[in-house]
């Protein structure tokens, strides 16, 4: 049995003789980010409170009380702190405990905690519009879409990854027309594409002056230079959903006529209208125009329609850049709409990369490559640079740190981590050194302040993969692997593992933490879709 079950199997018990009744899933154990407020700490007093009409500091005493006469294996002091929390300070034997679980359950079942149920969910992401190579601008969010889908799958969600094709409409036409232009050796209109991309597409194709042919025949080239740019990063998709295919099949025309059926629809000045104001949005949009052109939201709400009541997808996360603001308030309006409650689609923005005196713009063809940095500083480290921060936040590219092998560059650091331990294990079956089976190590010799902090870092990986999954932020992961890491040096540094001056009994103790290590930085690297080297 787990520690944190042990509690809480102990705090239902407790409350029990104190004739409150819990359901054992109410009571929530967490870690405390600070030491001083012990190993564990637990919020049911606050839960409870109101339900038997007392103070949330009464509850907690009481339960402190309680808890003190129960006499909990490894539990050292138990206290009330705050308006009504409960903090339990644990014997160091707990983490040797923990320790034991994580190798116990090793890199494919541990830290895998069952929130998801099996719910079906589509993260729709990177969509970048085939009309020119990808860029940082649309490019940078591919990691953290992936890595989101990975995080929510190790916790049991059911995921699909699905990139919409935008391969219809004026910007195909547009790009037709460019391309046109470039093969005639005419200047590009000032409102088309003028990367030099454009000129090498033009020297390819052999088809007919037709602005539509030839916009096909680029964007489908430009989409496979995507695909390829995407799976340097080992970002990969279960679907590639065309746009002109929700268009074609008629879908844009039922999802309309849905909206007539719900009484949303009219029309005025030529154009139909969906009467969006009446379901949260701010005012009414156009569905199609007084030209007979569908707009881009009514193709985005007949694919929406699709993905909801087609495909049956429980829930829908769209990750968009910080340009597509404009769109939430409609998108859920129309969500909606359609009868599905808007809280399943869950709409993520991400902000602005920017990188030091460069403008990107693809129609300008002034824009920077994601392959050129991925050229520059490598997969791994553009994968784990896109991941540092909440996507929420603007991200300032610093190439130059990246490329460097130090202890100060992120990714460096984390992955010589792991190469480190691998160098240690070469060292141990040189030296004819065999490991002992980690029930007859003695691992209550692992007492040092790195030991112990270490255990600490290894036991929290399950609550952060949770959270990260819950909150939709892969990069709580990456903070916690840069934490392991910087651990990890330090223990390396101050512990030595395989010494003449170390006990035998000690290696073998270590030799069974740095395994733990190990297992917890390649679950976190796995699911951050970096490398886990064991050279570097």
């Amino acid at each position: 049995m787990t520690t944190e079950r042990r509690l809480a199997d102990g705090i239902v018990a407790a409350l029990a003789a104190l004739h409150i009744p819990v359901e054992p899933q109410e009571v929530q154990l967490v870690r405390p980010a600070r030491p001083e407020h012990g190993d564990w700490s637990t919020n049911a007093a606050l839960v409870v409170a109101k339900s038997v009409g007392r103070a949330p500091r009464d509850v907690a005493a009481a339960l402190v009380a309680a808890l003190q006469d129960a006499e909990i294996y490894e539990v050292v002091a138990v206290e009330a702190a705050g308006p009504g929390f409960v903090n339990f300070k644990l014997a160091t034997s707990w983490l040797h405990h923990a320790l034991m679980d994580v190798v116990a359950a090793g890199e494919e079942t541990y830290a895998t905690p069952e929130l998801g149920a099996g719910e079906r969910v589509q993260i729709e992401f990177v969509s970048a519009n085939p009309t020119g190579p990808l860029h940082v601008g649309n490019g940078w969010l591919g990691s953290y879409g992936d890595a989101l889908g990975r995080v929510m799958s190790r916790c049991g969600w059911e995921v699909e990854r699905e990139f919409y094709v935008n391969d219809t409409g004026g910007q195909i036409r547009l790009l037709g027309e460019s391309l046109l232009a470039r093969r005639r050796g005419e200047v590009v209109p000032e409102e088309g594409y003028q990367g030099e991309y454009v000129t090498q597409l033009a020297q390819q194709y052999e088809g007919p002056e037709d602005i539509v042919q030839a916009g096909r025949f680029a964007s489908e080239a430009i989409l496979e230079n995507i695909r390829e740019t995407l799976e340097r990063l080992d970002i990969c998709f279960d679907e590639w959903y065309s746009q002109a295919s929700i268009e074609e099949s008629g879908q844009v025309g039922e999802t309309i006529e849905l909206f007539r059926e719900r009484g949303l629809v009219y029309e005025d000045d030529g154009a139909i209208w969906l009467r969006s104001t009446e379901v949260g949005d701010t005012r009414d949009r156009v569905l199609i125009r007084s030209n007979g052109d569908v707009t881009y939201l009514a193709g985005d709400l007949a694919y929406h329609r699709d993905k909801f009541l087609v495909r049956k997808f429980d829930r829908v996360i769209d990750v968009f850049g910080a340009d597509h603001h404009g769109q939430v308030a409609s998108l859920k309006a129309g969500v909606t709409a359609l009868g599905i409650d808007r809280d399943r689609l869950e709409i993520r923005l991400g902000q602005l990369v920017n990188i030091v005196g460069r403008r990107m713009s693809k129609r300008s063809g002034n824009f920077i490559k994601l392959d050129s940095v991925i050229d520059e500083i490598g997969a791994d480290a553009t994968r784990l640079l896109s991941l540092l921060n909440s996507i929420d936040q603007a991200t300032t590219l610093d190439l130059e740190l990246m490329k460097r092998r130090s202890m100060e560059n992120p990714v460096f650091y984390v992955q010589y981590a792991h190469a480190r331990i691998a160098a240690i294990d070469r060292k141990r079956a040189e030296r004819g050194i065999e490991r002992v089976p980690i029930s007859e190590a003695n691992l209550a010799l692992l007492i040092h302040d790195r030991e112990l902090e270490l255990m600490r870092c290894l036991v929290d990986l399950p609550y952060v993969v949770g959270e990260a999954a819950k909150e939709r932020a892969p990069h709580k992961v990456t903070n916690w692997v840069r934490l392991l890491a910087g651990e990890f040096h330090g223990f390396y540094h101050d512990c030595r593992v395989l010494s003449d001056e170390v006990p035998f009994e000690l290696t073998q103790a270590r030799l069974w933490l740095v395994e733990g290590v190990r297992i917890g930085l390649a679950i976190a690297l796995s699911l951050l879709g970096v490398r886990a080297p064991d050279a570097m």
